[in-house]
């Protein structure tokens, strides 16, 4: 069985004249195996016939939200549930603006914004529309919140801009596709920890001493490993964000909590993340009873330093475990970075810095350079987190390969 077989596709068609290679995209992907649903907007009909496409697909072509013969409603929510993964191919300026935006005018724009699956955009126009401002504004978006670009001509998938606004051809799409489902189950039989979040350490009932840190992150990692097979166990800090069902979380607030329970899972773990943002220091004292304002002009706070658990627990970390850190720096960032691997015995390490503009606390998106102790450095582009959790086990898994 090949790597679509059984995957369900939504094939999206927008009017361009690049229309006419949506039929050879249909056909090489049924090849492959795969069921593939097609969602046509008004005008991509003008250059290419629903008949054909249903004709190679095997499924009434979806264009309308109700069907012309009996009224039937085409649920694009249903559609979004369906999916594996949706390609838009091709995808005019316009199409592209639309989803950048959220404008939802049609049964192709509003099956994107219900889509759960991962989304693969095909940009097709002339040089000048694909080189404007707004067109390489709007694929930037895009890209920052999890879409894949195919890179014209390349067939790549990419979070940066490259070529002449062709669309790339049929058999490049189909590779993207079998690129990305190819790594869905790579960690298939790994067991995985990682530390997010931040942690709180009280002062009194009320107060603490935190960061801006909200696990999202950490969180984006946990679900990338799970999908791809892995066991994962998450060791949460305080956040309003909630895991999947699937990911293992345990639920800490303060450092020591966050220590001990990863202690308790380390020792079967193939690989560590240590992505939490963990308070260097906690009160010495903790108040059993709110302090009160009243009669205090000033009042002294005494710090202990807390456990250093990516330190800790590296400390004794087995040969055949990978351990990976993060710096979050605000400046001399990367001898910062490469100074924390080697003292903390990381084999690989994360680096975002406070001066990047989106990256790191209470951002949905992350700019991220990654490197190891064998000298391997690979910079990526501003993206949405979970796009840079995909980056980072991408880079781990070709690690454990080499």
């Amino acid at each position: 069985m090949g790597i679509l077989s059984g995957k369900h596709i939504v094939l999206g068609i927008s009017g361009s004249i690049a229309a006419y290679k949506a039929a050879v995209l249909t056909r090489l992907l049924v090849r492959k195996g795969a069921e593939v649903q097609i969602v046509i907007t008004p005008a991509g009909k003008e250059f290419i016939t629903p008949i054909t496409l249903s004709a190679l697909s095997s499924r009434p072509v979806i264009s309308e939200f109700f069907s012309g013969r009996d009224g039937t409603w085409n649920s694009h929510v249903d559609i979004g549930l369906w999916a594996d993964a949706m390609v838009i191919a091709p995808a005019t300026a316009a199409t592209i603006g639309k989803m950048a935006h959220g404008v939802a005018d049609n049964m192709l724009l509003t099956t994107y914004l219900s889509m759960k699956a991962p989304v693969f955009i095909a940009p097709a126009m002339d040089l000048d529309m694909f080189a404007h401002p707004s067109t390489t504004d709007n694929l930037d978006l895009l890209s920052q919140r999890g879409n894949f670009i195919i890179e014209p001509q390349s067939g790549e998938l990419a979070s940066h801009l490259v070529g002449k606004g062709r669309m790339e051809e049929p058999e490049g799409i189909v590779a993207a596709l079998e690129d990305f489902f190819s790594s869905t189950l790579d960690y298939e039989g790994r067991r995985v920890v990682i530390t997010a979040g931040p942690t709180h350490e009280p002062i009194d009932p009320v107060r603490f001493i935190g960061n801006h840190s909200t696990g999202r992150m950490g969180i984006a990692l946990a679900e990338e490993f799970a999908r791809r097979g892995a066991e994962v166990d998450l060791i949460l800090g305080p956040s309003s964000l909630k895991p999947s069902e699937a990911i293992r979380t345990t639920r800490v607030t303060t450092a020591e909590e966050m220590l001990q329970a990863t202690e308790e899972v380390i020792e079967e773990a193939d690989i560590a993340i240590f992505s939490a943002a963990v308070a260097d220091y906690r009160p010495r004292y903790h108040y059993t009873e709110k302090i009160k304002r009243e009669g205090q002009a000033e009042m002294e706070l005494e710090l202990v330093r807390n456990p250093d658990i990516a330190a800790t627990l590296g400390a004794h970390k087995r040969p055949e475990q990978f351990f990976v850190g993060f710096a979050l720096e605000s400046n001399a960032g990367v001898e910062e970075a490469k100074r924390k691997m080697h003292a903390k015995h990381f084999d690989a390490i994360v680096l975002n810095s406070l001066q990047d503009a989106g990256a790191g606390f209470a951002h949905e998106t992350n700019k991220v350079t990654i490197f190891d102790r064998e000298g391997s450095i690979e910079a990526y582009e501003l993206k949405s987190k979970d796009a840079v959790a995909h980056d980072i086990a991408s880079f781990i898994i070709k690690r454990l390969g080499e």
